[in-house]
């Protein structure tokens, strides 16, 4: 690290809970690969999913619900200080899982370690700060998440600094940029379990790069995703997991699969490195691998192909999904009955034209069968994909 150069790595999701629980006192939890290329940055930013918190954890939800909340011992805390991670992005659909008090608690935790967060805070004007790193001409970095999993923070309300809330955005990349070479965008959105963004969500990112990001990091689907670049920007669509495991990710094709990225700045340009990684689902361990094949640059002319396709292998997911959440209603379910739940205006979860707005998706998944995906020269994504349907 030099005030001339710097380099940052992230990482994607990571929850200590489920068959992680308690993994963070296993000294080989992580390879010595692993270990080597978090050591090999500046910096280190983890998507921390969850509190950290002894709190009260909330009980009054159904037991469906109840096994997708995400609450991390403070010890967790150690694991990461040891490992580097001296960034931490707690803005995400589980950060608010044990409250305002678990948020308050992950703050302190925090705080008391040396650790900056960014991305949510106890009211807006926290989650909304940036965090300035000095080298490589600048370096500004701040977090948002989706709406409407990310609890939105308020002027005196604990929570998230919302991707809807353009307007502070675009605010929050120019000022940056007026004191320094490079804004990066952490977000945690995007659909799980997708192989490439639905178009809404390649939108808000592209957007952000137009109010003069230069980089977007995303995770949320839990699985590894394409990168897109452009002359001096780039974005990329989800790291997949880092240390995260939970029957509903196995119900899925790739969760056991995440990918570890560098960002290598100069003031003058930037270049990456990207290790990928595996949960071992015997031992319960997470050692390098080769990089997906989906871990590619999809130009706008493949994606135009490609989307259809990948909008199909989004609804098996998305039916895989219903099917473990309400296995009375949709394990017998047909495609009619899938279709109205797809078109049910108040679906759960959605929100037009951002997420699972499966009045978008659906239509273009019905696409596939047209074949215009064959064109694609990307025939190792394609692979990927069709696996998956």
């Amino acid at each position: 690290m030099s005030e001339k150069e710097t380099s940052l790595v992230f990482t994607g999701d990571l929850g200590f809970d489920k068959y992680m629980a308690g993994k963070w006192t296993d000294e080989e939890l992580l390879s010595k690969e692993i270990k080597e290329f978090l050591r090999s940055g500046d910096h280190l930013i983890v998507n921390v999913e969850g509190p950290l918190s002894d709190g009260k954890k909330n009980t009054s939800l159904d037991p469906a619900a109840a096994k997708l909340i995400h609450s991390m011992d403070p010890a967790v805390a150690d694991f990461l200080v040891k490992n580097g991670a001296d960034i931490w992005n707690i803005c995400n659909n589980h950060i608010m899982d044990a409250g305002p008090e678990g948020l308050s608690d992950t703050l302190a935790i925090a705080k008391e370690k040396n650790v900056k967060t960014i991305g949510a805070g106890m009211n807006l004007s926290e989650a909304m700060a940036p965090i300035i790193l000095n080298e490589a001409g600048g370096i500004g970095m701040f977090g948002v998440g989706y709406q409407r999993a990310c609890r939105k923070a308020g002027d005196d309300a604990a929570g998230c600094f919302s991707w809807s809330d353009m307007e502070n955005i675009k605010r929050t990349i120019e000022e940056i940029k007026k004191t320094c070479r490079w804004c990066i965008v952490v977000a945690h959105g995007g659909e799980e379990f997708t192989s490439l963004p639905n178009r809404y969500v390649r939108k808000r990112y592209m957007d952000y790069l137009s109010m003069g990001a230069d980089i977007v990091v995303s995770h949320h689907p839990h699985v590894p995703m394409n990168y897109e670049t452009f002359p001096g920007k780039a974005i990329f669509y989800s790291l997949g997991n880092f240390i995260f495991d939970t029957d509903y990710q196995r119900s899925q094709f790739n969760t056991e699969f995440g990918i570890l990225l560098k960002l290598n700045f100069t003031k003058e340009d930037f270049t990456f490195d990207a290790s990928g990684l595996k949960i071992d689902r015997d031992r319960e361990k997470v050692v390098r691998s080769e990089l997906p094949d989906i871990f590619t640059d999809v130009c706008e002319e493949e994606y135009e192909k490609l989307e259809p396709l990948a909008a199909k292998q989004f609804i098996e997911a998305t039916k895989r999904q219903l099917k473990y959440m309400k296995p009375d209603k949709f394990n017998n379910a047909t495609e009619e009955d899938f279709k109205e739940n797809f078109y049910e205006p108040l679906r759960s979860g959605r929100v037009p034209e951002e997420v699972l707005d499966m009045q978008i998706v659906y239509p273009i998944s019905l696409l596939a069968d047209e074949g215009k995906w064959k064109e694609s020269k990307l025939e190792s994504v394609k692979k990927y994909i069709l696996d998956q349907i």
